[in-house]
């Protein structure tokens, strides 16, 4: 596993270039949103007003330099194998495509972006929070692009709540131990905690996926979206296409 700090310009906090894909993360600089959800709010189901993230989404596909496939996110395992833009985003929290003219995004606040790719151009897009890491939504996605015949897997896992800022009941935090014994943690003041991130970069293990992860927490920073940090808020996206 390697890890790598945010850097970047224009609406992209993050990116990088690899032989088998280009990947990128978004954050709040760059975009025309206002009140709680200042800035590059790409969320069209949080209440923003719908011409500033539809103007928001402009911005991020014109620096992604091609159609982006979104998701309808519902916290499950669900996997969409995708080959063109939908008029009706599928309901899925994984999106995986072998179109080279394609890119999948996946929008968080506090759930981890998972961006997969592989050198045999498959990639893929997935939405982890602590429901789709019981679920094995991650697991799910890596076996749907070795099926589309990806044999090297590897991932990028973006900024989301660390477990030091996520408090949950005891229970909950035993549930998804259970799944992912790594991601059991304590809170900044003592209470049990959930490092969804850990446990997602602990089932990648398990699957041979070596992992970048992009450090942050976005209850910590400023420049990223935060659910649990602010209730009222916008999405930022983490991206992921073929390398042309």
């Amino acid at each position: 596993m390697t890890t790598s700090t945010p850097t970047g310009g224009g609406v992209l906090l993050w990116e990088d270039s690899a032989p088998a894909a280009w990947r990128a993360l978004t954050g709040r600089p760059g975009g025309v949103s206002r009140g709680p959800w200042a800035g590059l709010n790409l969320g069209l189901h949080v209440a923003d007003d719908e011409a500033d993230v539809r103007e928001n989404r402009r911005r991020l596909g014109e620096a992604v330099g091609r159609p982006l496939v979104w998701m309808d996110q519902c916290h499950g395992a669900e996997v969409a194998v995708v080959d063109a833009v939908r008029e009706v985003a599928p309901r899925c929290d994984a999106l995986v495509t072998t179109a080279p003219d394609l890119a999948l995004a996946v929008l968080v606040a506090d759930c981890v972006p998972v961006l997969l790719a592989s050198p045999e151009g498959v990639v893929a897009a997935v939405h982890a929070g602590r429901p789709g890491l019981v679920a094995g939504v991650v697991g799910r996605a890596v076996t749907a692009m070795r099926d589309l015949g990806a044999r090297s897997v590897d991932a990028v896992v973006g900024p989301s709540v660390c477990g030091r800022c996520y408090e949950v009941p005891a229970a909950m935090r035993a549930d998804v131990a259970r799944v992912a014994p790594v991601s059991a943690t304590v809170s900044w003041t003592g209470t049990p905690g959930v490092d969804v991130a850990a446990g997602v970069v602990g089932q990648l293990a398990d699957l041979d996926v070596p992992v970048t992860w992009v450090a942050g927490c976005t209850r910590e920073r400023e420049d990223l979206y935060s659910y649990r940090g602010e209730g009222t808020t916008g999405r930022f996206a983490g991206v992921v296409a073929r390398s042309r």
